[in-house]
C-alpha cells in the first residue's frame, strides 16, 4: 500500500470477537465479516443465536466461526485461544465485547453478585488477553466494549461502572506496554444502545433518556460498530491508548 493510504478493507485478516451472537458483539461479527476479516467469535449459552449467526456468516462468506465459550472461566478461554490458533494461526483484530450488567445498591449487593459482574466484564478481558498475547501480530488492534457509564457513574450499579472502569486502566497500560510491537489498544464507550432487532418499542425510561441526549434519539448497535471497524482499520492507525464515547451526546 503506497505510503500515507488508508484503508477499511480487513480481506486476509483474523479477528476474534468475544459476545458476539447479540447485540452489539453480533453488529460488531457482522460489520468485521462485511469488510472481508476471517471472525472467530464465542457465545455462553444461547445455542439458538449462535446458530442464526452461523447461517448468516455463510451468507457473507469467508472463513468463520461460531464457538462456545465463557470467558469468566480460564479453561474455557484456553478453549477458546486454541480453537483461534489451530484455525487462524495468529490475530490482528481482537475485540473484547463479553460482559454481563447487574443492577443493586450497594448497600444490599452480595459479594458474589460483586465477583458475578468484575469477574465477567474485567477480569474476563484479562484472561483473553493474556491468552491471546502470543497470538496478535505485530501491528494489531485490540478494541474493548466499555460503558459510557463508567465515565459518568450510575446509581444501582457500582460493580459494573468500576470494572468497566477498570478496562479503561487496563488499556491505557497495555497500549504503552505492546505499542513497541505496532499492537493499538483503544476502548468503545457506548452509550444507551436499543439492542433489539428490529428496534423495540421505546419505554417510558428511554423515553426520558431521549430527552436529554443531544441527537435526540438512542443508538444502534450497528453504529457501535462502525467505531469499532475504524479502530481495527488502519484508518486508526496512530491511535492508541483512547477511550472513543458513542453516545450520541449524552
Amino acid at each position: 500500500m503506497p505510503e500515507g493510504v488508508v484503508n477499511l478493507d480487513l480481506s486476509g485478516k483474523n479477528a476474534l470477537v468475544t459476545g458476539g451472537t447479540r447485540g452489539i458483539g453480533r453488529a460488531v461479527v457482522r460489520a468485521l465479516a462485511q469488510a472481508g476479516a476471517n471472525v472467530t467469535t464465542c457465545y455462553r449459552s444461547d445455542e439458538e443465536a449462535a446458530a442464526d449467526l452461523a447461517r448468516e456468516l455463510k451468507e457473507i462468506g469467508g472463513d468463520h466461526a461460531v464457538v462456545r465459550a465463557d470467558v469468566s472461566r480460564p479453561e474455557d478461554v484456553d478453549d477458546l485461544v486454541a480453537a483461534c490458533r489451530a484455525r487462524q494461526g495468529g490475530l490482528d483484530v481482537l475485540v473484547n465485547n463479553a460482559g454481563v450488567i447487574g443492577h443493586q445498591p450497594l448497600e444490599r449487593m452480595s459479594l458474589d453478585e460483586w465477583h458475578r459482574v468484575v469477574t465477567n466484564d474485567l477480569t474476563g478481558v484479562y484472561l483473553v488477553l493474556r491468552g491471546t498475547l502470543d497470538l496478535l501480530g505485530d501491528g494489531a488492534s485490540v478494541v474493548t466494549v466499555g460503558s459510557a457509564a463508567a465515565l459518568r457513574g450510575l446509581p444501582g450499579r457500582a460493580h459494573y461502572t468500576a470494572a468497566k472502569s477498570g478496562l479503561i486502566g487496563l488499556s491505557r497500560t497495555l497500549a504503552k506496554e505492546l505499542g513497541p510491537r505496532g499492537i493499538r489498544v483503544n476502548v468503545v464507550a457506548p452509550g444507551v444502545i436499543d439492542t433489539d432487532d428490529p428496534p423495540g418499542q421505546v419505554s417510558e425510561q428511554q423515553r426520558r433518556l431521549t430527552s436529554v441526549i443531544a441527537l435526540g434519539r438512542l443508538g444502534r448497535p450497528e453504529e457501535v460498530a462502525g467505531v469499532v471497524l475504524f479502530l481495527a482499520s488502519d484508518l486508526a492507525r496512530y491511535v492508541t491508548g483512547e477511550t472513543v464515547t458513542v453516545d450520541g451526546g449524552f
